[in-house]
């Protein structure tokens, strides 16, 4: 697709500097952007790309001042937002699965299936599921006995969804994601012959994803060993991640890539959970707080607060123990000035 900066700007609501006869024809970052692109600044650490950039407009801050090489600027109030706006409008067309099953499919024959629904090969839906209205379920898809998957979901290929787990409306699994798989539970048994017996935990519970839940490929989501592991509603998932057995996640909250919860952690609603961050079980996360990427979390953290670190600890401490290296190098520094003056008054003393 191809629009005028002039039309581009009116549909954004944003205020352009420039030629409005230019046309856009393709979304692109600074560094990567080609004449016809266009693209956005936000963040400082990009500044210098702006004098370099090839791309023909780029979106601004309302307030943003300052030198760009692209022909022209549109000033928005929230420029991330407004490019992602602008995104599907540049975007190759969508692909529509039209409702109907492959004749591969294997479904039971007391699986409910709603309408306008397409079910892709060599997808299995087992005995006693729900498969509500507008659903689609790709290729290669298992869903086990007495699964419910809500209306609207999107179920990419080779996603599995254990037996009697529950999604809610809405819901998108990208490739590879595993719900409802067993949680990490064993007991070890000390026999009588000295010898030790390792007997597996049954995990009776299952995966309940409230609506609006999306999540990223080759994650998983263990069941519960009792009860339920829950995602909370419009909770986004990252690629690469491990929730464990009764997990509880709130509402609107994020966790990123190659992150780790431990078993029974509850993590609240509106929570940020960073990339690779390790999490110990049974600890409660309040709502709002944040887990820095890379941490290692072991205790509990309150409301609004953000942990970071190895052991992971409040941000001001965390800040704090970086000025350490300074302050140790400054006084040795100092430590070798007085030297040489003790030295240097000791040599005129002797003289």
């Amino acid at each position: 697709m191809r629009m005028t900066l002039q039309e581009l700007a009116d549909r954004l609501q944003g205020q352009l500097t420039g030629d409005g006869a230019l046309e856009i024809s393709a979304l692109a970052s600074l560094s990567e952007a080609r004449p016809g692109d266009l693209s956005f600044y936000k963040d400082r650490k990009y500044i210098k790309q702006l004098t370099t950039t090839r791309a023909t407009a780029i979106l601004v801050e309302n307030a943003w001042e300052g030198e760009t090489s692209a022909k022209a600027v549109i000033r928005v109030a929230d420029p991330n937002g407004a490019f992602a706006i602008a995104a599907p409008w540049f975007a190759p067309p969508e692909v529509i699965r039209e409702p109907g099953i492959h004749p591969t499919a294997v479904i039971a024959p007391d699986v409910t299936i709603g309408e306008r629904v397409y079910v892709g090969p060599w997808t299995v839906i087992e005995a006693g599921s729900e498969i509500g209205d507008d659903c689609v379920i790709e290729a290669q898809v298992f869903i086990g006995q007495r699964v419910t998957v809500g209306k609207g979901s999107h179920l990419y290929p080779q996603v599995t969804v254990r037996e009697g787990c529950v999604l809610g409306e809405r819901v998108i699994l990208h490739s590879g994601v595993r719900i409802g798989g067993d949680g990490y539970g064993y007991n070890p048994v000390f026999l009588p012959n000295g010898t030790i017996r390792v007997d597996k935990i049954p995990q009776l519970g299952i995966v309940e994803l409230g609506n609006d839940v999306e999540i990223g490929c080759n994650t998983t989501v263990d069941r519960a060993r009792f009860g339920r592991t829950r995602i909370g509603h419009s909770t986004k998932i990252d690629n690469l991640v491990q929730i464990g057995h009764n997990v509880q996640v709130g509402d609107f909250s994020g966790i990123i890539a190659q992150a780790g919860v431990a078993g029974s952690t509850r993590i609240g609603s509106g929570c940020l959970i960073w990339a690779q961050a390790g999490i110990s079980g049974h600890l409660t996360i309040h709502d709002r707080a944040q887990v820095g990427p890379a941490s290692g979390l072991s205790k509990d953290v309150p409301p609004g607060e953000y942990y970071l670190g190895l052991p992971a600890v409040p941000k001001k401490e965390f800040a704090s123990t970086l000025l350490v290296p300074r302050q140790v190098e400054r006084l040795r520094k100092q430590v070798a000035e007085l030297k040489a003056q003790v030295e240097a008054l000791t040599q005129a003393i002797q003289s």
